[in-house]
Parts: C-alpha cells; structure tokens; sequence
C-alpha cells in the first residue's frame, strides 16, 4: 500500500507492508535509489505494519520493487499501475 503526503514541490511517499508477511526484511527498491536494497529498509510502525517514506518530486512517476530475504522479489498490489515487471507510482 502507498501513503502520499504532498509537500511544495516534493511528495512524501511511504511504502506499507503487512508486519510479517513475507516474514524477514524487507526494503523497497527503486529507480529513485539506483534499485539498491540497503537504502530504504522497511521498519516497524507498532501497528501491525512495516513501512518506510521516501521524499520524491512531485509530478513524477517511478518503477519500484519489494525485496525480501532469501532474494524475494514482488510487487506492490496495490501500486499505481504495473509496467510487465515492476510496480508503478505517480507522484
């Protein structure tokens, strides 16, 4: 699930998962952090969910992924679209 907070001329989107399912880490990754798995890890909110905010341009849009442990690559459902291999959000 996505979670957009506008701000100026930026946007704050938090990428949300369920707490333990996949069970393991899991970070997003993406176009907007050169597809590197150690930048955005996803962490515990204390409500049943994990989640983490990246801050993007407003009026874009980008190909993000979940990696999970054990090399788990999947999608977001609830992305804005899907472009055949990654999920999409608009900003």
């Amino acid at each position: 699930m996505l979670e957009r907070k506008p701000l100026k001329a930026r946007t704050q989107v938090t990428f949300v998962l369920p707490e333990d399912d996949p069970a393991g880490p899991v970070s997003v990754v993406g176009d907007f952090n050169h597809w590197n798995p150690a930048a955005h890890p996803l962490q515990s909110r204390g409500d049943g969910t994990r989640a983490v905010t990246v801050t993007l341009p407003s009026h874009s849009a980008h190909a993000f992924r979940y990696l999970a442990s054990g090399d788990y690559w999947f999608n977001d459902e609830h992305a804005d679209s899907h472009d055949g291999t990654n999920s999409r959000h608009h900003t």
